[in-house]
């Protein structure tokens, strides 16, 4: 399929159960102090629930968008602990990170949860990336595409053509996160073309060719650069390498044409 690689490049932090206070301020503030100018690079950071107040006060009149990890289905109710869309919303988010391989394999969050999630998400007015990823198993057993298959076909069911524009995907090999070990350019292309491909059979192609997939794991600055300009990457969902302002400023940097 004809890709245009005319979209603009997302690049988010997701800075995980790591972080201070002090520290997320302090890091919030060298990012956006260090945003590039460009209007084809943006910026998002997602840090630890509890920090998004305080984060989103840094962020104030910044380029740089806030997001959070996680989020309920539910609008309100009696869930200890979690959080709903609306109070994402609330505390300054315009992101939400939904299906991270953390939440879908150490806290078995299914596909049908996420779709839930994720139409909850998009209902409160928040901006999706929807992680989707295979593990080193599956990778070796050639089943890539059939997982990312059904973690698109069932995480996206229901979704109309229009919230997909409010859809960003984030193709994350399981066996890349925090391991040092990063596809291939071969490996990463391949697969974003398969999903953009896959986009196109559910939601046409004009969706699949405005919608933005990153490539998450192990990003970092001698890499970026490689797999940020490859036909179907439009960013990076980056982990570690976020929690250090200029390595994630370093790796936006590898998003320019």
């Amino acid at each position: 399929m004809r890709t245009t690689n005319m979209r603009p490049k997302l690049i988010a932090g997701n800075w995980k159960m790591y972080t201070s206070a002090a520290a997320a301020e302090e890091l919030a503030v060298a990012v956006a102090a260090g945003a590039p100018a460009d209007p084809n690079i943006r910026l998002a950071i997602c840090p630890p629930s509890i920090w998004l107040t305080r984060v989103a006060a840094v962020l104030k009149g910044s380029t740089v968008s806030l997001g959070g990890q996680n989020c309920h289905f539910e609008k309100e109710g009696a869930y200890t602990g979690e959080l709903a869309p609306a109070m994402l919303i609330d505390a300054g988010c315009q992101y939400v990170i939904l299906g991270h391989s953390e939440r879908r394999h150490g806290f078995g969050e299914t596909d049908e949860l996420l779709n839930k999630k994720t139409k909850a998400a998009l209902a409160a007015g928040l901006h999706v990336i929807f992680c989707i990823g295979e593990l080193l198993a599956e990778r070796e057993a050639e089943r890539t595409e059939a997982v990312l298959d059904r973690q698109l076909t069932a995480g996206l069911a229901g979704l109309t053509p229009e919230q997909m524009a409010n859809v960003v995907l984030a193709y994350e090999p399981v066996w890349a996160i925090g391991t040092g070990k990063v596809a291939s350019p071969e490996q990463a292309q391949a697969a974003h073309a398969f999903v953009r491909g896959k986009i196109a059979m559910l939601f046409g192609e004009v969706v699949a060719q405005a919608v933005l997939i990153q490539y998450g794991g192990s990003v970092k600055p001698d890499n970026a650069a490689t797999l940020l300009n490859l036909p179907d990457v439009d960013g990076a969902l980056v982990g570690g390498a976020s929690l250090k302002a200029e390595l994630f400023l370093a790796i936006a940097a590898g998003a320019k044409r």
